[in-house]
């Protein structure tokens, strides 16, 4: 990460750091979603999104190469095409009180998807260690009833109408 970060140190457009959340860094970590070690996120300052590339250093330094540079934003709005021109211009106009209250509903959309997968994630884990202890009870039943006896039963058997041979 040091080594990229070096490579990228002079750039006026691309922007390569760290940030230690554990300490000064843990409020920007918060408000950025980091919910975990180590994190990678990219892209506007104010909607950072989540890395999913290769973690090795040409991985990371052919996608801040192609990916890290000035994008379509309010900022930069001559990057936009026609609709996101729009867009922003509908979202600027807004009222303050009205651009939160729809922000607030779309994070709510994604903190009640986030909910909704825990709560089934849950439900599957409870399931799934269910039918592990259900297999488990069902294959020690198999076996004190007899199955390795029968097996054996069956070897002796088949070596017994060899030696008849």
């Amino acid at each position: 990460w040091d080594k990229l970060m070096s490579a990228f140190s002079g750039s006026a457009t691309q922007l390569v750091a760290d940030v230690d959340c554990t300490a000064a860094g843990k409020p920007l970590c918060e408000s950025n979603g980091v919910k975990g070690y180590p994190t990678i996120k990219w892209g506007d300052p104010s909607d950072l999104q989540d890395y999913q590339g290769g973690r090795d250093y040409e991985s990371l330094k052919t996608f801040a190469e192609e990916n890290l540079k000035p994008v379509c934003s309010p900022a930069n709005i001559e990057l936009c095409d026609e609709d996101k021109k729009k867009e922003i211009e509908t979202f600027l106009a807004m009222a303050d009180a009205d651009l939160d209250a729809k922000i607030a509903s779309e994070e709510k959309k994604i903190s009640d998807a986030e909910s909704l997968f825990e709560s089934e994630l849950q439900k599957l884990q409870s399931a799934y260690q269910k039918l592990m202890e259900d297999k488990d009870k069902t294959i020690a039943d198999v076996k004190a009833a007899g199955l390795g006896l029968m097996k054996s039963c069956k070897a002796a058997k088949a070596k017994g109408s060899k030696d008849e041979l």
